[in-house]
């Protein structure tokens, strides 16, 4: 099916239907988004003397909810800039717009017979082959389309995305009875290359698989919650970033979701599923209906199972719900011997065995949560699906889980998890009692790079389909390596492009990252046409290891301080001026020492989740890895004739000042951090290291050319620097900045003006690497600094001192 979205419709402007908006708009897409005209005049309308007949009440609820969904953090749009691909209006006035789209998505409210209704009103406008979806999650789609042409039914189908639309990747397609099946292959290719979405095809099953699970998932720890005698916190802890789960983990992710819309989906599991072998876990517990009566619904209502009061002193603190008495307490603190035995695993998936090992109540929480999950997921097959990696797919895309529950079974043993099942009088379904009995000891295996899953019905390992547009760096690390450090895995990607993959906690950047990458460049240069500097990670760097440079200088160790830096300067030199394109995938936190080696790279391909900035000042430097360099180079680059030069240069220092992280990739673009023409932004996080091995590729077979060493760089000297200072002044005398952030401030201020230089001056990048050393070798003497790196160290969040 050949097939090109412009312009889509989405009717229903709510939470969901603005957010699946935004993110259309976020690709290029034009949108028309509609919703009903209002009744009646709200009173801002009376006191203005308008009529319900005027366009400005008529688009009232549409207009207002987009404005409230741009508003929202965090944000559903990539910039702000492309909200005017959005035009609204209302299924009156503006319903025949759809004949002029190419897909249109209805967002209703969740009830059959509405929608049915508005798809009998949009059938009399949309024109034939047009894609018609409904973003229901949990109404039958068997039941929309009746009575519907041929045509409408053809091209007719369930999309249901997950809210956030933007941030959360599953993309469940459920067919109806007469889906074509080039539309479901259509949308599960679009849903993947364009949206940016793990693309799931579900059955048409109550509430499909992400929300079958999650839900049965949540419910199940419900109820074991009352039974093991358990508080909130205990389950929050022990089902959070411990099980690579989000940091929400199960409690408060239901306040932020909205206790109403849990229970709305887990009755229609009780009312829809009668023949569930866990149908009763569907019934919501006690503790659930009273707050459900009390109103207690989550963020959304100010409290649920967690509530935030000011105490008398002002200050505000969490509260947390007490099952047992229904009343809100102070937060307990909650530890477990077995989680104490985590804390050196870093990888998440090695912590299974470990934990399902525990002699103490997380030891039991684990072993009956994962054995009812197990059971529960086996016997949904072929229920909700045919292949079992849909169900990992679905829950790590749809519920932030890092990993799926098949996958988790792999990672404790297939056997040791039917021992643990039996244990707590669990009950496997019998393909996986059938599949022990074969010989098989694992339900996914990685072959040649790719993953492999086990298929029920051929009792053999398939390939998981849709990979060849994927590099997936776990698949390949040990049959691909070139090179590892403590630090550092060198893979070859093939076609003569490496990729350096950081290793280290939370991706820092120390000694070990820098001699690999060093490393890397050595070997790209001698044997290899490419290097990317690439992973997968849930971050792509929180910047340069500040516990290293915490050391050094309360040791007062100086010149190692000082060689340490220039190590790092000279390395993001050797990334600009090797004789091999280099580049840079960076993805989710890119901040510091990662955001300067990603400015250095020849080229940048950034996920469009890409949080990326120079911020040093939080713990009292300026960027001394060549960031404060590079900025003064780019204000250069930047000055054209009858430019204010000084206005353009301040831009660039204020970014460094106020330590501004863009909250998405196409926001880097305005910070001067990615540079257009050159660096691109990939939707899809799972393809960039292709996407940048293809772009490593052609740099190299249409004849790069090392860059020659700049020496052009346009300094302003004394009348920046004067006019710097005048300013940092100021706004200490105001007390909108600190005497330490002033002092910082002027730093950055002497190196990015290029010193006191008496005027405007060409200099060499060299020239302004050693001014910035020097201010950051400076800085890191200062009390107040260490304090400041201390402080960032124990807590994890700046200090203003």
């Amino acid at each position: 099916m050949n097939k090109h979205i412009e312009k889509v419709a989405v009717i229903g402007s709510g939470i969901m239907g603005s957010g699946i908006a935004c993110h259309f708009a976020n690709i290029g897409v034009e949108v028309l988004l509609l919703d009903i005209v209002p009744r009646e005049l709200d009173d801002k309308e009376k006191a203005k003397g308008l009529t319900l007949e005027d366009k400005v009440v008529r688009n009232r609820l549409v207009n207002n909810s987009l404005t409230t969904a741009l508003k929202s953090k965090p944000s559903p749009i990539y910039h702000q800039k492309f909200a005017s691909r959005i035009t609204t209006g209302n299924l009156e006035d503006d319903i025949a717009k759809v004949a002029e789209v190419d897909w249109i998505i209805e967002v209703v409210v969740e009830r059959l017979d509405i929608k049915q209704k508005v798809f009998e009103n949009l059938e009399k406008y949309r024109k034939p082959g047009t894609l018609i979806t409904s973003n229901t999650s949990g109404i039958p789609i068997k039941f929309m389309s009746e009575g519907r042409s041929d045509d409408f039914q053809k091209h007719f189908c369930g999309t249901h995305f997950f809210n956030p639309a933007r941030y959360l990747k599953l993309f469940e397609i459920i067919p109806g009875p007469k889906t074509a099946p080039e539309v479901l292959e259509f949308l599960n290719g679009y849903g993947e290359k364009f949206l940016g979405k793990t693309s799931v095809v579900a059955k048409d099953t109550p509430a499909f698989i992400g929300n079958r699970i999650g839900i049965f998932s949540i419910q199940s720890l419900f109820h074991m919650v009352k039974e093991m005698g358990m508080t909130v916190e205990e389950v929050d802890k022990l089902t959070g970033p411990v099980i690579g789960r989000p940091k929400s983990a199960t409690f408060r992710t239901v306040d932020v979701v909205g206790m109403d819309t849990l229970v709305h989906v887990a009755n229609g599991l009780y009312e829809n599923c009668p023949k569930d072998e866990k149908h009763g876990l569907f019934k919501l517990p006690d503790f659930i209906n009273t707050m459900m009566e009390n109103k207690w619904l989550g963020s959304k209502t100010g409290q649920g199972f967690y509530k935030k009061v000011k105490g008398k002193d002002g200050k505000s603190e969490i509260l947390t719900l007490d099952l047992d008495s229904m009343e809100y307490r102070s937060k307990k603190s909650a530890k477990f011997a077995t989680l104490e035995l985590t804390k050196t695993i870093d990888k998440v998936v090695d912590r299974f065995k470990v934990l399902v090992g525990g002699k103490d109540k997380a030891g039991d929480f684990y072993r009956k949560s994962f054995a009812a999950l197990f059971a529960y997921v086996s016997h949904r097959i072929p229920e909700i699906s045919d292949e079992l990696y849909k169900i990992d797919d679905a829950m790590k895309a749809g519920f932030g889980w890092e990993h799926g529950p098949f996958q988790i079974w792999d990672a404790i043993g297939l056997q040791k998890g039917l021992d643990i099942m039996k244990s707590e009088g669990e009950e496997p379904a019998a393909w996986v009692t059938e599949m022990v009995a074969a010989g098989m000891d694992s339900f996914y295996s990685v072959k040649e790079g790719a993953s492999y899953f086990y298929d029920i019905p051929s009792k053999s390992m398939l390939k998981v389909p849709g990979q060849d547009a994927f590099i997936i760096l776990d698949n390949i690390r040990k049959s691909n390596e070139v090179f590892k450090n403590s630090g550092v895995v060198i893979e070859d990607l093939g076609d003569g492009i490496l990729n350096l993959e950081f290793q280290s906690k939370m991706n820092t950047i120390g000694g070990d990252v820098l001699a690999g990458l060093n490393k890397a460049i050595d070997l790209a240069e001698k044997d290899f046409q490419g290097l990317i500097v690439g992973n997968q990670g849930a971050n792509f760097s929180v910047g340069a290891n500040i516990g290293m440079i915490f050391m050094m200088a309360v040791e007062q160790e100086y010149d190692e301080l000082n060689m340490a830096t220039k190590m790092f300067q000279d390395t993001m030199m050797r990334m600009r001026y090797s004789s091999i394109p280099t580049i840079s995938a960076p993805h989710g936190m890119t901040l510091g020492g990662g955001c300067e080696l990603s400015m250095h790279a020849d080229k940048v391909v950034a996920a469009a989740e890409t949080y990326i900035g120079l911020v040093e000042f939080g713990v009292g430097v300026i960027p001394g890895g060549g960031g404060s360099k590079e900025f003064a180079l780019r204000a250069s680059d930047t000055f054209k004739k009858n430019d204010v030069e000084l206005n353009v240069l301040q831009e660039y220092f204020m970014t460094i000042g106020m330590a501004k992280v863009s909250t998405s990739a196409y926001e880097a673009y305005d910070l001067g951090i990615l540079q257009k023409g050159k660096d691109i932004v990939v939707v899809n996080k799972d393809r960039q290291i292709a996407t940048a091995k293809a772009y490593a590729k052609l740099m190299a077979e249409t004849g790069y050319t090392k860059p020659v060493k700049r020496k052009d760089i346009k300094v302003l000297g004394k009348q920046a620097l004067g006019m710097f200072l005048v300013g940092t002044d100021a706004m200490e005398a105001s007390h909108f900045i600190s005497e330490h952030d002033q002092k910082i401030a002027n730093k950055l201020a002497y190196v990015m003006a290029g010193g006191d230089l008496s005027e405007p001056t060409l200099v060499s990048e060299q020239y302004l690497l050693d001014i910035e050393r020097e201010a950051f070798l400076s800085l890191c003497t200062e009390r107040k600094t260490l304090e400041r790196i201390q402080h960032m160290l124990k807590t994890g969040k700046p200090l203003r001192n």
